[in-house]
This record gives structure tokens, sequence and C-alpha cells, in this order.
């Protein structure tokens, strides 16, 4: 199985960039990995939060592939706490057979096409982050549930 991160809009925060990019790069090591960043909407300044959030779930929506198993990261998804999330994650090795797709959407959510073709939802926390932000969040926490996984001292109860 492969794990494939799909994220609207670039990273312009370094300390972010740094973060992201070290989880990811610590991950493929457990599995095939990959960040996909979708371009921002560009001349946004005529349009409406549901016209962009149109645009940017045009451009998710191509970016799925059939098989596809899409959980999108948003605050009215299911919450874990980070054993839960690595028995989730276990479970969807066991039976996702080709992509498990999480998608992080841009700063005003996602449309309701993207919705309608999720799977599931995960929210990271109760509290709202920045769009930016949260790519850090989770890919720590897919790193912190494959260390748990393998019993590798990173996670502490």
């Amino acid at each position: 199985m492969k794990i494939q991160l799909i994220v609207v809009g670039k990273t312009f925060q370094d300390f972010v960039l740094k973060g992201v990019n070290e989880y990811c790069t610590r991950l493929k090591h457990y599995f095939p990995f990959e960040m996909e960043v979708i371009p921002d909407i560009k001349n946004t300044k005529n349009l409406s939060f549901d016209q962009v959030k149109e645009k940017e779930g045009e451009s998710i929506l191509k970016s799925l592939q059939t098989g596809d198993f899409v959980v999108l990261l948003d605050e009215r998804g299911m919450t874990f706490t980070s054993l839960g999330f690595s028995k989730y994650i276990e479970k969807k090795m066991q039976t996702v057979s080709k992509r498990l797709v999480f998608v992080i959407g841009g700063p005003y959510g996602f449309s309701q096409k993207v919705y309608e073709t999720a799977h599931e939802k995960i929210a990271l926390s109760k509290m709202t982050f920045s769009h930016q932000l949260v790519r850090l969040v989770f890919v720590e926490q897919l790193y912190r549930t494959m260390t748990i996984l393998n019993h590798e001292p990173y996670h502490h109860e």
C-alpha cells in the first residue's frame, strides 16, 4: 500500500517546510509515501470562498486515482489518540489495496464534490490549525504511528 498526502497550496513558512520535509523523509523508511502540492488558485480576489473551494476541489479530484481510499482531514471528522490512530492505520494497511490518500484542503475547506468522493474524515484536534501547520502535525502523527507499530522508541505513554 502507498500513502499519498494531497495538500492545497505551497508552504511558505520555513519552519513548517523544514519539519514537513523531515517527517516525509522519515516516512519513506516504512512505506512508499508522497506528498502532492496542488497549486494555489490564481486571481481569487473576485471569487467567493465557495468558488475558491470549487476550483480547489476540481484540482483535488483530478489528483485521485481509481481505487484510492480517500480520507479528508476535516474538523468534523473522527478523532483519535496517537495509539488509536496507529490502530486505524494498521487496519488500513491490511484493507486498502492501492493508495490511502489523505487530503488537506485550503483555508476555506473542501467543496461538496470532494466531500462526496471521500470515504472518511479525520480531525486532528477540536482546535483549529492553519492549513499549513496541519501538514506538519499530520506527518508527525503518521511517523509516530509507524514507530508505535514497529515498537520503536519515539512514542512514550
